[in-house]
Parts: C-alpha cells; structure tokens; sequence
C-alpha cells in the first residue's frame, strides 16, 4: 500500500530513532532552541522542518534533546508525537504566558500541574471530561528546581498549578474581536474564580498525548514550567506589574529539573 509514512524517519521532524535522548524540552519558538542547547555538553543539531528544530547533547552523562513545537495544541502534539516515537518518554515544555490570578506577576514563573482544556487538540486524544494533567515526577523536579531559582519579590516568585490552554491568542487579548465574545468572558471570569494562574497555548495538548500514549510499562512524563510576560487582570484593574520578554530563569528551571530527575530515574 503507498503511503507517505516511513519507519525509518519521521514525517515532520525529520529525525530518526536514536537522534534524540529520553529527556526533550518543548520550547515554542525554533530560535530558543539554540539558546537552551548551549545548556548542554556537546549540543549538535539534529534536524530542522516547518516549525522543528531538534538539538540532541548531554546533560549528567544522559542524552537530552531540546525540539521546538511552534505555537498552538496541534504542531505540539505532532512533536511529542513524533518524539515518542523515537525513543523519547519524559518531556518539559517550557514557554511564556500571560498572566490571569492577581498573585502572578511578569517575570514569576509558574509550574503547569495541569491544564484546562479549552482548546482543541486534546479532544482528539481524550474523552471531554477527562483532565490534562502532568506527570507528579515531573511538577515535583520542576518545583524543587524553580523553589532553588526564585526570590520573593514580584516577577522573582513560582507558583504551582492550573493554567489555561487555548487556540487562540486574540481570543484572550482582544475578546471583542470574535462573535463570541460573551461566551469568552464568561469562560474567563469562571477560570479566575478557580484561581487559574496564566494562559498559554500548548501544555493541554502535550499532556493529553503523554497520558494516551502511557501503555504500560511504558511511562510517557510531561510537565511545563511557564514564564509569565505579564498579567492581562493586573492590566485591566490598572494594577502594578512587572513586565518581562527574559525566560532565561524558565530555561534554567527546566533544565535543573532534567538533572533531578536523571539523578532519579538512576537510582531506581
């Protein structure tokens, strides 16, 4: 039967088993990629497609990858796809966002135990119903790694728990533009109630393809660790704010969670 499908690489990634570690960081952005690789001993790149960029070095004697997802539920779920499928299990996106609970300021960084889903991309994954949540081992490592990295001052600080995902941007930034912008802020109001932290696009995707592709004994982990820019609510209220486009202490955090859990994974 024809097909465009080959085993030996992968459509979209353009990788092949054994091009990338256990351990992958999610980054959105393909030109972050690099930035996070000079993190590793011995980063080479590994691919290049679309929205992909694939580096593979060492971390702690370990092979680890760093692949870019591009924005949105879809292009990430096609990686950790992908990835999976070449040998990986255990996976970090780390991205920005913008911030919803008044306790989030720009620059804190924020630890995604799980995701609302209001996006798309999960319901071809999951049931409705059923939540985007990450893995514990994961949260754990990013938040003993995040708690090393912050302060306690506005933009210095982490915080663990839910985050929103949703496919579009303007949907939250300009709510007036869609014809149901009701609907919208009505969703919204109900998130922060609930103390929901920050909004991002990606993390209920990527946790929805890690808990339907755990067949034992085989264990797909997913955690995020996110920087918020800013906070849209402190904005509208006309609140003080830190602002920030730095996610250098996000990168950082992620990659001390790696080595935690290398350490780990190789006691047990």
């Amino acid at each position: 039967m024809a097909t465009i499908m080959n085993d030996e690489i992968r459509f979209h990634l353009k990788i092949r088993n054994g091009d990338v570690g256990r351990y992958v960081i999610l980054p959105g952005d393909p030109g972050r990629v690099p930035k996070i690789a000079e993190y590793l001993d011995n980063a080479v790149q590994i691919a290049q497609n679309r929205e992909y960029n694939v580096y593979t070095g060492y971390l702690n004697g370990e092979k680890v990858s760093v692949c870019s997802t591009g924005i949105g539920g879809p292009s990430a779920a096609i990686a950790v796809e992908e990835l999976i499928d070449s040998g990986a299990d255990t996976f970090i996106r780390v991205g920005t966002s913008g911030g919803i609970d008044l306790s989030v300021f720009g620059g804190d960084l924020i630890i995604a135990e799980a995701a609302i889903r209001a996006e798309g991309t999960s319901y071809e994954y999951m049931p409705q119903g059923y939540p985007s949540v990450a893995d514990f081992e994961v949260t754990t490592a990013l938040s003993r790694a995040a708690k090393e990295l912050s302060g306690n001052e506005p933009g210095t600080r982490f915080h663990v728990g839910v985050v929103h995902s949703k496919d579009s941007f303007y949907g939250e930034v300009n709510p007036e533009r869609s014809a149901v912008e009701d609907n919208i802020k009505s969703r919204w109001e109900g998130y922060m109630r609930c103390g929901c932290l920050t909004s991002e696009m990606e993390c209920a995707a990527i946790y929805a393809v890690g808990l339907t592709r755990s067949v034992f004994p085989k264990k797909i982990r997913c955690g995020a660790v996110l920087t918020a820019l800013w906070n849209a609510e402190r904005s509208k209220r006309g609140m003080p704010d830190t602002i920030t486009e730095d996610s250098t202490r996000g990168i950082k955090c992620a990659i001390r969670a790696v080595k935690l859990l290398i350490e780990q994974d190789k006691s047990e």
